[in-house]
């Protein structure tokens, strides 16, 4: 527990040699009568004696009991005291002031020791420099628990004042961001990965599949078992005619089969993979020369052939991994967009970004919403129209959030901002289709 000793008023006056000595009657005499009227309870004066040539500094430290008596302090003396000394001393004499309050820490020796973390001298509970608390006791199991989840169990914390406002208050976190309104939130970008991130786990995250090493196996028919070696043996015949570049179906009979995940797959003329994967057709001469270069034949061919033998898993698993990805390169392109569209708004690029990210954010956490409330009334038997309902109106609510959002952070009309939306969810749709296309490419090449 921290013993509040009270508050320090700090004044630095730097003293011109020739008055030293007058200067120092004139303190001790104010001093006094200072604390009296002020309400003060306690006054230290430090001295620094320079070289004669340089300004002699003297640290007044006043002490008072409460806050109440500092404001009447700084309210009705400060103000008189300054033009006394500026009518005593003029230009000799000048003053700098602070205002700190000293605290004793338990098990914290008192003659003010060193931050831990950076070296800078302690002057209260917490460092000036770095920010670490000047504890130097032991943490315990609780304090460890308390600080991962403190955020997400206080309803004061900055988690919850950046959630709130993001999904009902459009536009709102990037205003007061503009503003200088900053530490009462998460930082941006810290807020668009953390949500992104729990989006695609709750989303795409299938803990029979990542954790399977928890869930007992279900026991299968003996028939089903049977076919499953027989389509892991069909399988790696496939594997190893693909790898030598053989044409598939040449040396298997017509009526063999590989049925995984329930896709039948015929080894025949009718139904080769590679009959159906056949790209000679395929014409590179109009693309750019760097992409003719990686699209040859036999790589189309082995990406089109890994795509059916594993009925596509592979491409979709990259693909997953992929979209977060491009959807991080569409934020400086949509911000683009913005910069165009209000070319007189005297906004920097950055901001237009800020502005994105925060809608990417809410728009992660939106979807988020709307996958845990369809898993919850699957589980609660909730009617289909209700789910239905509540899913088409949070569509809605999408571009609807988005259009007050332009309003809010720019500040134009409603038929100004109307076109400006038009322009701006077209150029949306172009880029993000543009980024998936890309995203899919490479998960294909990659697989």
């Amino acid at each position: 527990m921290t013993n509040r000793i009270g508050l320090i008023y700090e004044i630095t006056y730097s003293i011109d040699p020739d008055s030293v000595e007058a200067f120092d009657g004139w303190l001790d005499s104010r001093m006094h009568d200072t604390l009296a009227v002020a309400g003060g309870f306690d006054c230290q004066v430090f001295s620094t004696d320079g070289e004669p040539e340089r300004a002699t500094l003297r640290v007044c430290q006043l002490r008072f009991a409460s806050d109440d008596a500092l404001e009447h302090f700084l309210d009705n003396v400060s103000a008189a005291l300054e033009a006394n000394l500026v009518e005593r001393f003029a230009d000799r004499v000048t003053t700098s002031a602070r205002v700190f309050r000293q605290d004793q820490i338990p098990g914290q020796p008192s003659e003010n020791p060193d931050c831990m973390n950076c070296g800078t001298r302690l002057r209260g509970q917490y460092c000036g420099t770095c920010g670490q608390r000047s504890r130097s006791r032991l943490i315990s199991i609780w304090e460890l628990v308390r600080d991962a989840f403190g955020d997400l169990f206080e309803i004061d914390s900055r988690l919850w004042k950046t959630l709130i406002p993001l999904l009902i208050r459009p536009g709102r976190l990037t205003h007061d961001y503009l503003q200088g309104r900053r530490a009462r939130y998460m930082p941006p970008f810290r807020t668009y990965l953390v949500l992104s991130l729990v989006f695609f786990v709750v989303a795409f995250f299938d803990p029979h599949e990542k954790l399977g090493l928890l869930f007992a196996p279900t026991a299968e028919p003996a028939s089903s078992v049977e076919q499953a070696e027989a389509d892991r043996r069909r399988n790696e015949v496939l594997g190893e005619l693909a790898e030598q570049g053989i044409i598939l179906g040449s040396g298997l009979p017509e009526d063999a089969a590989v049925q995984p995940d329930g896709i039948d797959l015929r080894i025949g003329a009718g139904s080769n993979p590679a009959v159906q994967c056949n790209i000679d057709s395929f014409n590179v001469d109009g693309l750019p020369g760097w992409l003719a270069r990686r699209l040859t034949p036999e790589r189309l061919q082995h990406i089109c052939l890994r795509a059916q033998i594993d009925n596509g898993r592979a491409l979709v698993d990259n693909l997953l991994e992929t979209i977060p990805a491009a959807l991080i390169v569409l934020l400086p392109i949509m911000a683009l967009v913005l910069k165009t569209l209000y070319p007189l708004s005297r906004r920097y690029y950055v901001e237009h970004l800020l502005f994105f990210v925060h809608f990417h954010a809410f728009f992660f956490l939106i979807l988020t919403l709307q996958v845990l409330f369809t898993r919850l009334s699957t589980m609660l038997a909730i009617p289909g129209a209700i789910t239905t309902v509540v899913i088409t109106t949070t569509v809605i609510y999408v571009p609807v959030y988005l259009f007050i959002g332009m309003r809010r952070v720019y500040g134009q009309g409603r038929l100004i901002t109307s076109l400006k939306y038009v322009a701006l969810l077209t150029a949306y749709v172009v880029g993000l289709v543009a980024t998936m296309l890309g995203a899919l490419a490479i998960a294909a090449f990659s697989i």
